[in-house]
C-alpha cells in the first residue's frame, strides 16, 4: 500500500492538514530557526593562527622623531657665528643647544626626551681635561728640555703612549657618566655606574688581544665593550642588561675581511648592521627587549645619500645629514615586551663633565660597536 506523505510548512516543518487548514500563527508565536553551528575549523588552520596570538600579547614600544634639517641648520648657523665672535669659547654652548633640540624632538610613549647640561659644565670640564693632558704633555717633552738623553726621551714617550692608553678608557667612562646623568624621561634621569678599573682591563686587554690576532678579536672585542656599556647602564632604578657573545659574530667578520676586496669594502655595511642588530637584539631593560631592523642594504644608503649631501653642498648640508641619521636608527629600533613604567623611580647619579672634556682632547669616539 502506497503511503502519500503529508505536505509540510516550509516556515516551521510542521505537518499540514490538508483537510482541515488551520489560520496562520500570529507573528508573535513564530519561532526563529537557529542555524546549526558551523564545524569546528581544522587544526591546520589553527596551528597557523596561534603565534599571532602570541605575538598580541607581546607589545611593542617604539621611538619616534620629529626634528627637521631647516631648524637645526638655524641652530648651528647662530652657533657658528657665536663661536666666531667668542673665538671659539661659545663651541659648549653650541654643543647643548644642538643636543637638547635633539633629545627635545625624540619622543616614546607620547613624552619626549630632555637634555639638562649646560655650556658652562662642558667649558669646565674642558679646562680641568686640558689641565690633565697638559701634564702628561710637558711629562713627554720635559726630558728633552732638560737634555737628559736619547734612552729617557724613549722611555718618556714610551711612558706617555702608556698613559694615554689609559686615559682614553677612563675619558669613555667620564663621558658616558656624565651624558646620560643629563638625560631624562617623564622627569627620571638615566645614570652610568660603571667602574673605571673594569673597562680599562677591558680595552688594554682587547687592544692589546686585536694587535696579536691581527684584528681578528675585534668582534669580540667589540661586543665586551659594549656589553660593559649597556650592563651599566640604569634608568632611574631600572638596570639594562646584556647577554650578547662575540663570538656569535665571529663568522661574519671573517667574511667580511673576505669580501672586502671583492665588494671594495661594501660588505662592511652588511656587516656593521649585523653587529647592531646583535647587540640591539641582546639588550633589554626589565622584561622588555630591544630589536633592530638596520640592514645592510639600507645602511648603505644611508652613507651613501649622506656622502652626496656633504660633498654637493660643500658641508653646509651637515644638519640635514645629522637629522637623517638620528631618524634611521631610531626608525629601526623597537622595544618589545610588557615595560612596568609604574616600577621605575627616580635614582639620578652626580657626574663631572671632565671626562667629556678629556675625551675631546683625546679625539674618543664613543661609538662602542
Amino acid at each position: 500500500m502506497i503511503q502519500v506523505q503529508s505536505p509540510t510548512c516550509k516556515a516551521c516543518g510542521s505537518v499540514v492538514n490538508a483537510s482541515a487548514p488551520s489560520p496562520d500563527p500570529p507573528p508573535a508565536q513564530l519561532k526563529r530557526v537557529e542555524s546549526p553551528p558551523l564545524p569546528p575549523p581544522p587544526k591546520a588552520e589553527i596551528q597557523e593562527k596561534a603565534p599571532l596570538a602570541v605575538a598580541d600579547s607581546a607589545p611593542g614600544h617604539r621611538l619616534s622623531f620629529h626634528g627637521s634639517g631647516g631648524t637645526l641648520f638655524g641652530i648651528q648657523i647662530v652657533n657658528m657665528l657665536l663661536t666666531i665672535v667668542t673665538l671659539g669659547i661659545y663651541t659648549f654652548w653650541g654643543r647643548v643647544k644642538v643636543r637638547k633640540y635633539l633629545l627635545s624632538q625624540t619622543e616614546f610613549e607620547g613624552d619626549r626626551f630632555a637634555y639638562h647640561g649646560t655650556g658652562k659644565e662642558l667649558f669646565l670640564g674642558f679646562l680641568k681635561a686640558g689641565l690633565v693632558f697638559s701634564t702628561i704633555g710637558l711629562f713627554n717633552a720635559l726630558p728633552g728640555l732638560l737634555g737628559l738623553g736619547k734612552e729617557i726621551e724613549i722611555a718618556a714617550r714610551i711612558l706617555t703612549f702608556g698613559l694615554l692608553m689609559v686615559f682614553i678608557p677612563i675619558a669613555i667612562v667620564g663621558t658616558l657618566r656624565y651624558r646620560l646623568s643629563r638625560i631624562s624621561w617623564r622627569g627620571v634621569r638615566f645614570s652610568f655606574r660603571g667602574k673605571v678599573m673594569d673597562f680599562i682591563k677591558i680595552f688594554l686587554g682587547g687592544s692589546l688581544l686585536s694587535f696579536i690576532t691581527l684584528g681578528i678579536y675585534y668582534p669580540i672585542f667589540a661586543t665586551r665593550q659594549y656589553g660593559y656599556v649597556a650592563s651599566n647602564a640604569y634608568f632611574g632604578n631600572q638596570k639594562f642588561h646584556f647577554d650578547g657573545q662575540g663570538r656569535a659574530l665571529l663568522g661574519s667578520y671573517l667574511l667580511a675581511l673576505l669580501l672586502t676586496l671583492p665588494t671594495l669594502g661594501l660588505y662592511w655595511f652588511w656587516f656593521s648592521a649585523k653587529m647592531a642588530r646583535h647587540f640591539w637584539s641582546h639588550t633589554s631593560l626589565a622584561t622588555a627587549r630591544f630589536r633592530s631592523t638596520i640592514t645592510g642594504g639600507g645602511f648603505l644608503l644611508l652613507h651613501l645619500g649622506n656622502l652626496f649631501l656633504l660633498v654637493f653642498t660643500l658641508g653646509l648640508a651637515f644638519p640635514w645629514i645629522l637629522i637623517r641619521s638620528v631618524r634611521f636608527f631610531i626608525a629601526n629600533l623597537e622595544l618589545e615586551g610588557a615595560l612596568d613604567l609604574a616600577a621605575i623611580q627616580q635614582d639620578a647619579q652626580a657626574a663631572s663633565a671632565t671626562g667629556e672634556g678629556l675625551a675631546g682632547l683625546l679625539d674618543v669616539d664613543l661609538n662602542l660597536g
